[in-house]
């Protein structure tokens, strides 16, 4: 197996097949935050002898793909250049030598308001500012953006839909099934981890799955 820094370095003498499970989720995002009737950048700062988050800088102006928003004071805008700049590269080289990719992660159909940055440590939410580099930062992931890169490359677009709708479409209630019958003494842990993966008010609605499709290659199940 060979690691790759980026998507440059990825093979480009045949299609291919990428998986994305919570990997957009982890790329830096910027936010902004509205002020005094303003759009502006959030920033770290430091306020007695610890980080602090503040805005900064000149007002930004509107934001077109708000638009049509109901937007309040201190409300939060999150954008990311480098998943826009991912999905676009990503989509340009399927559409170009062919193949498919699927995306599982936290997300929503953008534009959308809401501080969605958090960091998690040891399995359990953590304070983004406390211990810098030891934690894992994430943020929701705009699927409608990572959507419209694929369409303007020419890819066929499928989902984004929730988790829970699209395991139980792939058959999760035979695979637990058959859990189970090989393994009855973990009956417990699997009916679990099934109502885990699929609950509508949890992972089963959060988490989302989309599937980008060369034009020239079968649809795919489940969507």
């Amino acid at each position: 197996s060979r690691w790759h820094d980026d998507i440059d370095s990825l093979p480009d003498s045949g299609p291919l097949m990428v998986v994305a499970n919570e990997f957009f989720d982890a790329l830096p995002v910027s936010q902004l935050q509205r002020r005094d009737g303003e759009w502006y950048s959030v920033a770290v700062g430091r306020e007695n002898g610890r980080f602090v988050p503040m805005t900064a800088g000149a007002p930004l102006g509107d934001i077109p793909s708000l638009a049509e928003l109901s937007v309040e004071e201190g409300s939060v805008f999150e954008l990311s250049g480098a998943v826009l700049s991912v999905g676009q590269v990503l989509a340009q080289r399927i559409a170009a030598q062919g193949g498919a990719a699927i995306i599982i992660d936290y997300g929503y159909e953008g534009p959308a308001l809401g501080d969605t940055l958090q960091a998690v440590a040891d399995h359990a939410y953590a304070d983004i500012f406390e211990n810098p580099g030891e934690s894992d930062l994430t943020a929701h992931v705009d699927f409608a953006m990572l959507a419209q890169c694929a369409r303007k490359a020419g890819l066929k677009v499928f989902g984004p839909v929730g988790q829970g709708r699209w395991l139980e479409s792939l058959g999760i209630a035979a695979r637990a099934s058959a859990l189970i019958k090989a393994s009855p003494d973990r009956r417990d842990e699997i009916v679990a981890a099934r109502s885990r993966l699929t609950a509508p008010d949890a992972m089963g609605k959060l988490f989302k799955a989309m599937a980008l499709v060369s034009p020239d290659w079968s649809d795919p199940v489940a969507f």
